[in-house]
């Protein structure tokens, strides 16, 4: 399944989650789906975008384990079913998965801190703190890779390779 089809179907569970952990199972889900993007991008992708691609692959992976070490303290499985992320199978628009991509990130980590902010046990709250500044580090590498992308289209827009 394309990115872009991915990312929508995260931004619409996102926004139907209503308890913690629901929203906590997003978060990963969300940073599954910034690892898949960012190794598919890494292979397959545009050679200027490879590195930055890698190290959005290498973000959602850390993002991805601070929500799993929330499952071990908090006994529940996060999430209840396979990434999405193992749907992708292309990212036919780049500049569209990327920026749909960054908004969900945003919209992530806006849902942790209400979830953070409405708990009183720590073995959820810290977890969600760290899953903050992990969908914020992979909001800065998409973003990285959103300027990379920009700078080579000016560059073929102006003839220069």
């Amino acid at each position: 399944m394309d990115a872009v089809r991915l990312i929508a179907a995260g931004r619409h569970a996102l926004a139907q989650s209503g308890a913690a952990m629901d929203i906590v199972g997003e978060a990963w889900q969300a940073q599954a789906l910034a690892q898949g993007i960012g190794s598919w991008l890494s292979v397959t992708g545009p050679r200027e975008l490879r590195a930055e691609a890698r190290g959005l692959g290498e973000a959602g992976s850390r993002g991805c384990g601070v929500l799993d070490r929330a499952q071990l303290r908090g006994e529940d499985r996060v999430p209840d079913h396979p990434p999405r992320a193992a749907q992708l199978t292309e990212v036919s628009d780049v500049r569209q998965a990327l920026l749909g991509l960054q908004a969900l990130l945003g919209e992530v980590g806006i849902a942790l801190v209400g979830v953070a902010c409405a708990t009183d046990d720590d073995a959820l709250y810290w977890p969600c703190i760290e899953a903050i500044d992990a969908a914020d580090e992979s909001s800065d590498r998409v973003r990285a890779i959103l300027r990379r992308l920009s700078v080579r289209e000016r560059g073929s827009a102006s003839g220069v390779a």
